[in-house]
C-alpha cells in the first residue's frame, strides 16, 4: 500500500446534504484503491480504521465532522459548471525555493485537470531544466524556440514559441537550459522584474489559468513569475526541512507585494508527499496548518508510484491513470483553486 490520501471537497452544505452525498455514488469512479485509500464525501467509501485515526480522535467523529488529516474538517467542494467566455487569466505561480517538493508535478496535473473542467489553461514552464517540458513529452534539447526567446528577443511573438498539448485546452511555454542565460542578460534590463510579465499580458484575454512552474530558487526568474503572478501556490513537502525554508519564501512574497505587484497573494500552502501513517508527516502538517491556518488547502496531495510513472509516460496523471488516488487529488485541488477564485 503506498500511502493515505485525503482529498478535499470545497463550498459548505448543510448536514443531511452531506449525508446524502455520502452515499450518493459508488467506488466504481476509484478503482485504483488498491494504491492508497482515498476518501472522497461523495463515495460510499469508509476509510478503515487504522486511517479513520490519523484524520480524527474516533472513526465516529471523522465519519460526522468529515476531519480532513489538517484537522479541519473537509468542505465540500463543487465541480464547476462549463464555462463560455474565456479570459482574462488567473495567473498562478508554483513556488517554492527547496527543490523535489512538487512543484512540476502539481503545475502539470493541476493544470491538466483545470482543463478537464472546461477551462482554458497555459504552463509557463520557467525552470531552465525543463522539467515541465519533460513532463509532457517534449525534449527541451530539441526545441529552437523556447520562453528565453519570447522574454529576450523584440518582436518574438508568443504563438511562434507556444506548443500544443496532448491535453485538450492546455498549452505551454517550453523551457530549456538556455533560460539560465536570461538571469544574467537581464540584470541590465530597465524594469527587469517585469519582463514575464510583459511577455504573458497578450496571451491573458485568452485562457482562464496561466500557471507558472518556477525554479527552486529565488532569484530574478522567481521575481519575474512572481511580479507577473496574481497569486501563489506553494507546494510544501511534509518533511522537517521543506518546512525551514516557508519563512524565507513569505518574506519574499511580501517585498514583491510591497515594491513591484501590491495585487500578489498567497493562494495556499499545497501539502505534497503526504503519508498518515508516519508520525513526522503528520507532525510537519500540523505545524504548517498552525502557521498559516485557512492559508493551507484543505487537498492534500499523498505518496503514490503513479507519480514518477507519468514523468515517463509524459503525461499528466489525470489522463496516465484517470481513475488513480492520485488523479482524484488534483482534481479536487483544481476544484478547491476554482472555489477559491470564485469566493473572492
Amino acid at each position: 500500500m503506498d500511502g493515505h490520501h485525503v482529498n478535499a471537497m470545497t463550498g459548505s452544505q448543510s448536514g443531511g446534504e452531506d449525508t446524502t452525498r455520502l452515499a450518493a455514488s459508488a467506488t466504481s469512479d476509484f478503482e485504483d484503491l488498491s494504491e492508497g485509500h482515498f476518501y472522497d464525501p461523495d463515495a460510499d467509501y469508509e476509510p478503515d480504521p487504522e486511517y479513520a485515526a490519523t484524520l480524527a480522535p474516533d472513526a465516529a467523529r471523522q465519519r460526522r465532522e468529515r476531519i480532513g488529516p489538517t484537522g479541519r474538517p473537509l468542505p465540500y467542494f463543487p465541480i464547476p459548471g462549463p464555462v463560455t467566455d474565456h479570459g482574462p487569466a488567473k495567473v498562478i505561480a508554483m513556488c517554492n525555493q527547496k527543490g523535489g517538493v512538487g512543484k512540476t508535478t502539481s503545475a502539470i496535473n493541476l493544470g491538466a485537470a483545470l482543463a478537464e473542467y472546461g477551462r482554458r489553461v497555459l504552463l509557463v514552464d520557467f525552470d531552465p531544466q525543463g522539467a515541465l517540458s519533460v513532463g509532457l513529452g517534449v525534449n527541451p534539447m530539441e526545441l529552437d524556440l523556447t520562453v528565453y526567446n519570447l522574454l529576450m528577443e523584440r518582436g518574438m511573438s508568443a504563438d511562434e514559441v507556444l506548443l500544443k498539448t496532448a491535453v485538450p485546452n492546455m498549452d505551454l511555454l517550453p523551457s530549456n537550459i538556455d533560460l539560465s542565460a536570461a538571469e544574467v542578460q537581464l540584470v541590465s534590463e530597465v524594469a527587469r522584474e517585469q519582463t514575464l510579465q510583459r511577455a504573458l499580458r497578450p496571451l491573458l484575454p485568452e485562457y482562464d489559468y496561466v500557471v507558472i512552474d518556477c525554479q527552486p530558487s529565488l532569484g530574478l526568474l522567481t521575481v519575474n513569475a512572481l511580479t507577473a503572478a496574481h497569486k501563489v501556490i506553494v507546494p510544501l513537502e511534509c518533511e522537517f526541512f521543506a518546512l525551514r525554508g516557508v519563512a524565507l519564501l513569505t518574506e519574499t512574497i511580501e517585498k514583491v507585494q510591497e515594491r513591484l505587484n501590491p495585487d500578489l497573494e498567497l493562494d495556499g500552502i499545497l501539502a505534497t508527499m503526504y503519508d498518515s501513517r508516519t508520525v513526522h508527516s503528520r507532525e510537519v502538517l500540523a505545524r504548517v496548518v498552525e502557521a498559516f491556518d485557512d492559508h493551507v488547502y484543505h487537498t492534500v496531495i499523498g505518496r503514490t508510484v503513479r507519480f514518477p510513472e507519468t514523468t515517463v509516460a509524459g503525461e499528466p496523471i489525470t489522463s496516465y491513470a484517470s481513475n488513480s488516488v492520485g488523479a482524484a487529488a488534483y482534481r479536487q485541488l483544481a476544484r478547491e483553486v476554482l472555489a477559491r477564485c470564485h469566493a473572492e
